[in-house]
């Protein structure tokens, strides 16, 4: 039997991350891959570290964004942890409660 979702859970107890922090990173970055999500005719340009999203972060967020642009935000955790370098998981735990704010900034992948 695997660890890892075991250890999944450790993570998620000793740091207070919940499923919900994770799918709220996804939907953030999905929007920092694409702040126009899939939009035609739109493009713009997003100075991340405006909104608080240091460089080297930004552009893992980038990558998780481009894996999983059309994904549910309800990926496992331990999958999600894993792909995160160190600086992405410092300030995933420091902004876990207010990622939710970019689907306000920016139009979510998932509405009309």
């Amino acid at each position: 039997m695997s660890q890892e979702p075991k250890k999944s859970l450790q993570i998620q107890e000793i740091i207070g991350l919940k499923p919900q922090h994770f799918a709220d990173l996804i939907r953030t970055a999905q929007l920092v891959f694409d702040p126009c999500a899939g939009l035609s005719g739109r493009n713009i340009k997003v100075n991340w570290e405006d909104f608080g999203i240091p460089h080297n972060v930004a552009d893992n967020l980038k990558e998780i964004g481009q894996e999983y642009q059309y994904a549910s935000p309800h990926i496992p955790p331990e999958v999600i942890w894993g792909k995160l370098t160190t600086e992405s998981r410092i300030w995933f735990i420091e902004n876990k409660d207010i990622l939710w704010r970019f689907e306000e900034i920016f139009p979510a992948l998932d509405e009309d």
